[in-house]
């Protein structure tokens, strides 16, 4: 569906049911180049089980109108405008790596609209390859060809899918090829606020790390997981697009969270 926000027309995937703002809220933002695409399974397991889902494609990217967003704090600021929009009083966040850092802006600006929030494949910080943001301001082609390779496990380099007849980094490849790399490679490179945000930050959190990740590598997740007080899951033999490589896995994930959360809820009130 599209939703208005400052006067843009803002695309978000709802897991392939109308979106209800009474039900409980889900709200996935995917990283670096990418858009709600990366979210296929686990926006349709909660759009079909009690829930209500938006996957927003961030400003410039994809199916949303406007031009990228040069900062984190920028994106963070968007998403808080982009939930009010959408209706909602608050939303389980989770983010795939940029995304995570856009959320946590958000948990700053507006710690009102977040019930919970989960980092997959993410960091308080991320350093970006200089060789890399050189690549994507010259070609977001070439630069996404250098960030699917570092960025999948070593099943996903063999061809191995978790969706049969699907092929992750081929889908990958076209989606950054098309949307502003360059512009999301530098907000990320310049991120620095992550270790004193997270000491604000008071709902419950949770990050999901893969063990095979070369852009974020497990001990920069597990050493933010202690600053932001959150519980930790390792998934093991993947890398760093585990929402893409890994959906299940990353799925299960949430709902533990997610889904325990709301019963506490339920049963309380």
């Amino acid at each position: 569906m599209y939703i208005d926000v400052r006067g843009k027309k803002a695309y978000a995937a709802t897991g392939g049911k109308e979106f209800d703002p009474t039900l409980p809220t889900v709200m996935f933002v995917h990283g670096s180049g990418l858009d709600h695409r990366s979210w296929a399974l686990q926006t349709r397991w909660f759009a079909y089980n009690g829930y209500s889902v938006l996957a927003p494609d961030l400003p410039g990217h994809s199916l949303s109108e406007g031009d990228a967003l040069e900062s984190i704090e920028e994106m963070g600021a968007w998403l808080a405008d982009f939930i009010r929009a959408a209706g909602v009083d608050s939303v389980h966040a989770v983010g795939h790596s940029q995304g995570f850092l856009d959320l946590l802006e958000t948990a700053r600006l507006s710690p009102e609209l977040l019930k919970s929030i989960t980092g997959v494949g993410t960091a308080g910080a991320i350093p970006v390859n200089p060789a890399l943001i050189d690549a994507a301001r010259n070609s977001a082609g070439d630069a996404a060809e250098m960030l699917l390779m570092w960025g999948f496990g070593p099943d996903a380099q063999y061809g191995i899918s978790a969706v049969p007849g699907m092929q992750p980094i081929a889908i990958g490849r076209q989606i950054m090829a098309s949307n502003p790399l360059y512009e999301d490679l530098v907000a990320c490179a310049s991120y620095e606020n992550g270790s004193a945000v997270a000491q604000s930050i008071e709902i419950p959190a949770q990050l999901i790390l893969a063990r095979k990740d070369r852009l974020t590598p497990v001990r920069a997740g597990m050493a933010f997981a202690e600053e932001l007080n959150a519980r930790v899951s390792v998934i093991e033999r993947y890398g760093h697009m585990l929402p893409i490589e890994a959906p299940r896995q990353t799925l299960q994930k949430l709902r533990e969270l997610i889904g325990g959360l709301e019963k506490a809820a339920q049963e309380k009130g």
